[in-house]
């Protein structure tokens, strides 16, 4: 589980900002109408926000690891 949590730690941080943000973003402009199929429920904009942290964050992983690899070699 260390290994796991070490491993991803920059994935894990970007998907609970992600989160935050998906849940700040319901709380603050959200949609009142109730139309808006993912702004217009808490747990949707929270995990639309979760599924964008963890692509950034896995984004920025693999930048890291590539230039970690290039100044290795």
């Amino acid at each position: 589980m260390k290994k796991f949590l070490q491993k991803h730690k920059i994935s894990i941080v970007f998907i609970l900002v992600g989160a935050t943000g998906g849940f700040l973003y319901w709380k603050f402009i959200g949609c009142e109408s109730g139309t808006c199929p993912i702004k217009s429920v808490w747990y949707w904009s929270t995990l639309w926000g979760a599924a964008i942290g963890y692509l950034v964050g896995d984004l920025i992983q693999g930048f890291i690891k590539k230039r970690r690899k290039g100044k290795n070699e």
